[in-house]
């Protein structure tokens, strides 16, 4: 098969060279797609390919790429980034794929490693993410009877791992985009809202989270699947409790206890509460309910790491050392 690389690129002179030298050999052809560089990436694309265009930023990724696969003319697409990179194992892994991947499929998922050095808005060090794709889609008949036509595509998980390494954290540019759309009034998907809670709660500030305050609250008055409902309160009692808005935090504390359950980033929240308003015995039993009680829906280190090291610090405080050293040893343990 053939191959066009698509890449979207801004800024990206320390790493551009790293990533592109990481594929040479592998592609066919490459397209390289500048949002607005200020420095010298367009420079740096200039010594691998020719096909270099300008699309103006509108803060959309999604007009980005699909402008960028709009000049490909290749069999395939490989969506690129320029702070990803291939080592050596996983560039034969690639080479192999091209020489014998079947005709018939039509998106190749690959696994994104790295994920969790630099605060990134995933819970897992490696993922899979769909990246390699055919460009022009056959619509199949299928079924020898009451035929129709096969409308999900065919995709093959590869055992390739691209390795994520970014200079720095990009979720205060994406959650600038998440905040730019509400205020100019256009709705986000039920998916960009969830993306949207887990910016926040595994990668953005403080000051992130309070600045959406009013906006979560304003969205969990719509009708939604209780599973989005539970995340937007989660974020909504985080954001309270940063506030120190009492009347909120336990109203929408409440709702998700009412919901089920409950989960252990609300518990995590109880239990910060209590302890920056020093009744420490509470705290404790709202951290245990986070780590053994309920299970994390957005965060997995809400029901880990996070209340256990406030139980190791409380236990500390108050001398029990064999509490707080058992503690300890839990943490030790997920880090094996």
């Amino acid at each position: 098969m053939t191959i066009s690389v698509c890449m979207i690129v801004k800024n990206e002179e320390k790493v551009l060279a790293r990533c592109l030298d990481s594929l040479a050999g592998l592609y066919d052809e490459l397209i390289i797609v500048d949002t607005g560089s200020c420095d010298e990436t367009k420079s740096i694309a200039s010594r691998y390919t020719d096909k270099i265009y300008d699309f103006e930023w509108i803060s959309d990724f999604s007009a980005a790429r699909n402008f960028a696969f709009s000049k490909a003319n290749m069999e395939y697409i490989y969506s690129a980034d320029a702070d990803e990179v291939l080592d050596e194992e996983n560039r034969m892994r690639f080479k192999i794929l091209k020489d014998n991947l079947l005709p018939e499929i039509e998106i190749v998922q690959m696994k994104y490693g790295n994920q969790l050095e630099n605060g990134t808005v995933y819970n897992f060090d490696e993922e899979y993410r769909p990246k390699l794709f055919k460009r022009v889609r056959t619509f199949t008949w299928i079924e020898p009877v009451h035929e129709t036509v096969r409308l999900d595509p065919v995709v093959f998980d590869s055992e390739i791992v691209i390795t994520h390494k970014p200079l720095s954290n990009h979720a205060s540019r994406d959650i600038d985009i998440f905040t730019g759309r509400l205020k100019k009034g256009e709705m986000l998907s039920p998916r960009l809202w969830e993306m949207f809670a887990k910016e926040l709660f595994i990668s953005g500030t403080d000051e992130d989270i309070e600045r959406i305050y009013d906006c979560f609250i304003d969205f969990e008055k719509q009708p939604m699947d209780r599973d989005l409902h539970k995340v937007i309160c989660c974020v909504i009692v985080r954001a309270a409790r940063i506030k120190k808005d009492a009347g909120i935090f336990f109203k929408y504390a409440v709702k998700l206890l009412a919901a089920g359950d409950g989960c252990s980033e609300s518990c995590l929240e109880m239990g910060l509460w209590y302890e920056e308003t020093g009744d420490l015995e509470e705290a404790l039993i709202w951290f245990y309910n986070a780590v053994h009680e309920t299970e994390a829906i957005i965060k997995l280190s809400s029901s880990t790491i996070e209340p256990l090291s406030h139980m190791a610090d409380i236990y500390d405080g108050i001398g029990e050392k064999e509490q707080a050293a058992g503690c300890r040893r839990m943490i030790d343990e997920l880090g094996k």
